[in-house]
């Protein structure tokens, strides 16, 4: 049986389009750090901020508290293998969380908040940065939680609360 050209053309495009959707089928989802990344975890009291420099100081935007009486701020900066992989900070002043993935590596950690207020837990829900190609992804949430509450920032791996990588919790942790 004779064959056209045409027909050998559409043949190998064929096979080479399923060999490409085989490969990008069993292609690996991106993996979780391991071992963990390192937590450095630095806290300001914002009674006497504005406060930054020293070790608030990073190689993309620095971080700088604002004053708030009562409050306590964190920072908790992400390590792997020497390279800075993100950092969480969160601001008592209009009580905001900020979340930064700062390496494309394809992989991103997850930062679980919530507080304590009136005797009663507030769960606030898990946020992690985008994941764009820019150089550093950064969210931003905003909440209101009540003057004084303690807040607790609980840091994973996986998106669904699972491996723990370090957390900032209770009195010892971040104060609205």
């Amino acid at each position: 049986m004779r064959t056209s050209i045409g027909e050998r053309l559409t043949g190998l495009v064929t096979g080479a389009l399923l060999a490409v959707g085989a490969l990008c089928a069993t292609a690996p989802p991106a993996q979780a750090y391991d071992p963990d990344p390192s937590v450095s975890t630095h806290y300001r009291d914002t009674d006497t901020c504005p406060c930054s420099g020293g070790d608030l100081t990073d190689p993309f935007d620095g971080t700088s508290f604002a004053y708030d009486a009562g409050g306590t701020a964190v920072k908790m900066e992400l390590s792997d293998a020497g390279w800075f992989v993100g950092k969480v900070e969160f601001h008592p002043y209009d009580e905001k969380l900020w979340v930064y993935d700062t390496r494309n590596d394809g992989d991103t950690f997850y930062a679980a908040v919530g507080y304590s207020s009136g005797g009663t837990y507030h769960d606030l829900g898990t946020f992690s940065a985008p994941g764009t190609s820019e150089t550093v992804d950064l969210t931003v949430k905003d909440f209101d939680i009540p003057e004084g509450a303690y807040v607790d920032i609980t840091l994973y791996d996986g998106a669904g609360r699972t491996d723990y990588i370090a957390a900032a919790r209770g009195t010892g942790g971040a104060v609205a």
